[in-house]
C-alpha cells in the first residue's frame, strides 16, 4: 500500500464521481489485489502493471455497474400524501389480491402448493424441491406452468363481468 497507494488512489479518483466513491473503490481494489496476489508472476511483468491492471478492471466494473442502475430520485421529507389516493390504491390492491386468490383456488394442488411456497414463503426452487420431495426440474416446470395458468385465469376473470 505504501508503494502503490498513490497510483491506486489516482486511478480511483479519476474514475470516481466523489472522494467517498474513490475511497470505496480503493478499498475494493486492495481487496482484489490481496485476493489475487498469488497470481502475480514477475516473469510476466512488473508489479505496478499487475496492480494497475487489477485496479483498472475493478474500476471499469464499477462504472458498468453504475451505468446499469436506474437513476434514483430524492424525495422531500415533507411530501404530503392524499388519503383519498391512498384509499383508492388500497382498494385496487385488495381487488387484485381477491382476483389472484380466486384464480389460485382454481389451480391444481401441485401448482398451488409450489406457487405458494415460492411466492408467499419466498422459497427458492431448490428449497421447494426439498420441501415437497419433488425433483428440481419438476418444481421449475410446475412453477412456470402454474404462473402461466394463473395469468390465464386472471385474464379470463377480467373479461367476465360476473367475476370481475
Amino acid at each position: 500500500m505504501d508503494t502503490y497507494g498513490g497510483l491506486v488512489w489516482s486511478l480511483a479518483r479519476r474514475f470516481s464521481d466523489s472522494v467517498a466513491d474513490a475511497e470505496d473503490a480503493t478499498q475494493e481494489i486492495y481487496l482484489e489485489i490481496w485476493k489475487f496476489a498469488d497470481r502475480y508472476d514477475p516473469a510476466m511483468g512488473k508489479e505496478s502493471t499487475f496492480i494497475t491492471t487489477i485496479a483498472r478492471r475493478r474500476l471499469i466494473d464499477r462504472l458498468r455497474s453504475r451505468s446499469r442502475q436506474l437513476p434514483t430520485q430524492d424525495y422531500d421529507d415533507t411530501l404530503t400524501v392524499d388519503p383519498h389516493t391512498v384509499d383508492q390504491h388500497a382498494g385496487a390492491i385488495a381487488v387484485d389480491a381477491a382476483r389472484a386468490e380466486r384464480a389460485l383456488a382454481q389451480l391444481s394442488d401441485d401448482y398451488r402448493a409450489v406457487l405458494l411456497l415460492g411466492i408467499v414463503e419466498g422459497m427458492t426452487h431448490s428449497e421447494i424441491a426439498t420441501e415437497t420431495g419433488k425433483p428440481l426440474g419438476t418444481v421449475k416446470t410446475l412453477m412456470r406452468r402454474g404462473l402461466i395458468r394463473l395469468r390465464e385465469l386472471i385474464e379470463l376473470a377480467d373479461m367476465d363481468p360476473d367475476t370481475g
